[in-house]
């Protein structure tokens, strides 16, 4: 499932413990990630799923970890 290998890629960028990372995480005030920090995320997720550039707009939306692999689970089944 999508949302699974996005906390596990979470966990891993963030050195935090998996178990610790939940859909609910934010990224800015649970993981004190910056904008950088969720691009980078975002361009390793698009490796692993094989997606195409994510439009800046789409990145702004983005605040936690179930906003990101909601984001992956919908550009997968276009």
């Amino acid at each position: 499932m999508v949302l699974e290998k996005v906390i596990s890629m979470v966990a891993e960028q963030f050195m935090v413990d998996e178990d610790t990372v939940t859909a609910e995480t934010s990224f800015i005030e649970d993981l004190g990630a910056d904008s950088l920090d969720v691009v980078e995320l975002t361009m390793a997720l698009e490796e692993e799923f094989s997606l195409s550039d994510t439009p800046e707009e789409e990145l702004m939306n983005i605040h936690t970890v179930g906003d990101l692999a909601d984001y992956v689970s919908r550009v997968t089944q276009e």
